[in-house]
Order: structure tokens, then sequence, then C-alpha cells
């Protein structure tokens, strides 16, 4: 019955998981995320076996994760160079080993729930939250397109980022979606449960709602000016030794063109090794510091005994102080087992700086203008646990990037909101400097109260407050949403443990 089920196409499957990517930047059409999800758990509760189960998983991802980030085939292809058909080939394996997450959640939840769809109600959900909590770690980690990004910054559960996190997001919108899905039975079939979810939902939405009024850390200080550079600098011509010196007069000038206390340029904004930049220049960048009673943030390369760094330097005085990047992209940053997969790079790909050493795990903020600001680079704002190392000691967080590598995409916009995830689980102003975009500056509730236009020269100029204080996810960062889908898989396992003793007594 369910393989000639409409819903069990593979093609459809696929167009259901493309339909997700939608709730995401640019998109932000939340509702449509919740709707996709649905669709999906109606079709599991339908399955008759866990392996049926997999395979509308699988089909699924592979549309959310083909849709959501084709982007990688133009980082390796228009910039990477790597030849067009292993680039598709690549991307294309990237997204079936993504798309195993979903198939997994499939088979788990029916092989320990044995098709029982009010067990169903909980395995799904908590199933999916583990496994985007897996995604953050596994293979260093690429979490890209967490169900809980979807619901960010508008939707009412986006309130319980701050309690929970993104992955808490991702528990209680799968928990939403399966309910929905269970809804959609004939009509007096479970009438009771019915209502039951129905008020739950209404519940849970409510209080989301209310959630989104509280004010979990408050202002520190008064609001400091900061000017965020965007220097658009193709991405092809970046590392050109042509290049460099129209790259160095640009952002020298973006810089003194400001009065900004605090100016921010975005990541290896400079293309050169810092020990290379020239004497008169750095000393023209700690004349502005110093002129303006603030800093200037530097994004450039730094090379020590042997080792190279993606660091950000605070120029405002003869000892900079440094911001070294610790969670490096793999194949991008380090070549991993590299007696193995070396030979891509010399042979297929052409990717600089892709040899890089990690920065310390345990950073401080920096003292700028009156405000701690902590920084992180690029790719790791993808990661809340690691950006609450820094807090509650950080009243400002700087996220410096170049998501020039993948093109005009939606790449750029999606690691916005990954972006506004943070400031809403630390309660802090987020400032992005980029080099294409998306250079932004993010409130404490996720909203972006102010961005540059993408692939242009243009400094943002904007009033940042900092904020002190904690949200429980900055206390206990993951360990809540782990302590639920414990509990969760305690009440699925103990029951069904205790029926199969007493059917063998």
């Amino acid at each position: 019955m369910l393989k000639s089920s409409v819903l069990f196409n593979p093609l459809c499957l696929f167009l259901l998981g493309a339909t997700c990517v939608l709730g995401f930047a640019p998109f932000y059409l939340y509702p449509l995320s919740l709707i996709s999800l649905a669709s999906l758990c109606y079709v599991w509760r339908q399955c008759d076996s866990p392996k049926q189960a997999a395979l509308a998983g699988f089909f699924y991802g592979l549309g959310l994760f083909c849709l959501g980030i084709y982007w990688i085939y133009i980082s390796l292809h228009d910039f990477g160079h790597m030849p067009a058909w292993m680039a598709a080939l690549a991307t294309l394996l990237l997204c079936g080993f993504m798309a195993l997450f979903p198939a997994l959640v499939g088979w788990l939840s029916l092989k320990v729930t044995q098709s029982q769809s009010t067990q169903l109600l909980m395995a799904v959900p908590v199933w999916w939250a583990l496994a985007d909590w897996t995604r953050s770690w596994i293979f260093t980690g690429f979490p890209w397109l967490s169900i809980g990004y979807s619901q960010v910054p508008a939707s009412p559960l986006a309130g319980f980022m701050p309690i929970l996190g993104v992955y808490g997001v991702t528990l209680i919108t799968v928990a939403i979606a399966c309910a929905m899905a269970y809804c959609l039975r004939p009509a007096q079939q479970a009438l009771k449960l019915k209502k039951q979810l129905i008020y739950a939902m209404l519940s849970v939405t409510l209080l989301g709602t209310l959630l989104q009024q509280v004010e979990w850390t408050s202002p520190q200080s008064t609001p400091i000016k900061v000017a965020l550079l965007q220097g658009n600098i193709a991405q092809d011509l970046k590392w050109s030794p042509d290049m460099v010196e129209h790259t160095l007069v640009r952002y020298l000038h973006m810089a003194e063109a400001s009065d900004a206390r605090l100016i921010v340029m975005p990541e290896t904004a400079l293309p050169m090794l810092s020990s290379n930049l020239p004497e008169a220049y750095r000393l023209r960048l700690q004349a502005l510091a110093k002129k303006n009673n603030g800093a200037v943030l530097v994004g450039v390369i730094e090379h020590e005994h042997d080792q190279y760094f993606n660091s950000m330097l605070n120029v405002a005085g003869a000892d900079s102080e440094v911001y070294r990047k610790s969670h490096l992209v793999p194949f991008g940053e380090f070549i991993p087992l590299k007696a193995v997969f070396a030979w891509i790079y010399r042979d297929w790909l052409n990717m600089p700086l892709s040899d890089l050493s990690r920065g310390s795990f345990a950073p401080q903020p920096m003292l700028i203008a009156g405000q701690k600001v902590a920084i992180n680079i690029c790719y790791e704002d993808v990661f809340g646990e690691e950006i609450v190392r820094q807090l509650p000691a950080a009243t400002l967080l700087v996220n410096a990037s170049n998501d020039a590598w993948y093109g005009q995409s939606i790449a750029a916009d999606q690691h916005l909101q990954f972006s506004q995830a943070r400031a809403m689980e630390t309660g802090r102003t987020v400032l992005r400097a980029t080099n294409t975009g998306a250079t932004a500056m993010i409130d404490r509730h996720g909203r972006v109260l102010a961005q540059a236009p993408h692939f242009s020269v243009s400094t943002l100029s904007v009033m940042a407050q900092g904020y002190s204080g904690s949200t429980p996810y900055v206390r206990f960062a993951n360990s809540l949403v782990l302590l639920l889908c414990l509990l969760g898989l305690l009440l699925i396992f103990v029951p069904n443990f205790l029926a199969s003793r007493a059917k063998t007594k």
C-alpha cells in the first residue's frame, strides 16, 4: 500500500526536502519547513518497516541538501578550479552523506517503536535533534541546515533559542511537525489524543512567543560606533600578486575615512602574511586607532614557528592582540588524512591556505572601547557551543568572514541566519564584517538592524550596544537539549524493555 502512495515516490520526497530549504535564509518562510517535515513524518507513520523509513528519509535528505548546499560546487569548481565532473561528484557525495542522517532518523524511529504512532511522536524529534547535534562534531562538524535554524528569527519557536539553543529548537520544531502529521489521521481516529496534541502545539507556540519578550541580558555601558568594512575583492583575484597593493590601499582608505572606535575588516582582508605587512601601513592603522580612541581589527594570515594561522589582529599599539581561528574547515583550511587526500590538492584543486594550524581553544575577549569583544572567524559561528566559551565575559560578538568562495549563491544569507541564531542564544549584539556580504549588525533578538548591499564596496557604520549577563544557553550550552533527548529515549526504551520482559515470563 505504502509503495504506491504518492508521497512515498522518491521524486516527491526529494521535492519535500527541497521545500524545507525555504524556511532558511534568504527565504525565511518558516511555516513551509514545518509543513515539509510534517509531510515526511506522515510518510514515516505509514511505513511498514525501518528500511522503508530509511529510504524515505534518504530521498528527503537529498532534496534538503542538494538544494541547500549546492554552492559547494561553486567553491570547488569556480574558485577551486576542480574539473566540473569531479566538483559535481564531490558535491553530490557530500549531499548523499548528509542525507544519511534523516535516513538514520527514520530507520531508528521505526526500529525502536515498532511503528507505534504514539511512540513515533517522541522518537522522531529526539533522533532528529541528536542527528543534527551529531553533524555538528562528526568529522570536525558540518551542521549546515540544522532544522532549528529554519525558525530563526521570526517563528515563535525561536523564543526557545536562548534556553535550548538551535538543537533544542530542532527538537521542538520536529515534535510539532510530528504532531501535525498525527492530526492528519482520519477524523474519528484517536480524537482525544488529537485534541491534546493541538492544545500542546498551541501552548508551545504561545510559550515561545512569550519567551521572545524576555530580556535575558542587560545593556553594558553606552553604545559604541563601529565601522564594518566590506572591500568586495573578487575571490578569483584576491590572492593574485597584482591585486595586493590595490587591496591594501582600498582597506586603508576605507578605514581612514571612518571615525568609529571599532573598525573591523573581513577575514583575510589583507592577502599577505602579517610579518610582510609594510611598517608604514601598520603605523597608519595604529595612528588611526589612537586617533579614534579604539581599535582596528585586521584579517590576515600569521606565520609563526613553521605554522600558519587564520587570524584577526587588533592593531592598536606596538604589541597587537591576536585571535587565531581554532575550528578549521576540513579540505578548505586543513587536509584531513593528508597521506590519503593530499593528491586531490596536488592534481585537482587549487585552494590557497589549505593547510593551516589551529589557534587556542580557550580564547579571551579583547577589551576595546570599553567593551569586551569576542571574535570568531567565518565558519566558527556555526558552532554555538564554541561561541559561548568567551561568555559571559564578552559584551559584543564579532564575526569576520569571506563567503566570496560561494559566488552569488544563498550561502552568505544562510551564514547570516546562523549569526542571527548566535545572537539569540547569547543575548548579544553580533557584528559581521565580510568581503562580499552579508556584512551586518544583528541585535540580541536576532533581528538584522543594518546590512550592506552584497557585492559592493561598503562601510557599514552602526552604533553597537554591548550586553552583560547570561542566557540559560550560555550557562549550559547543549547540555539541556541533550538531557531532554536522554529523557525522551528513556521514555521510549524503558516501557519497551519492561513489555518485552513481561512477554518472556
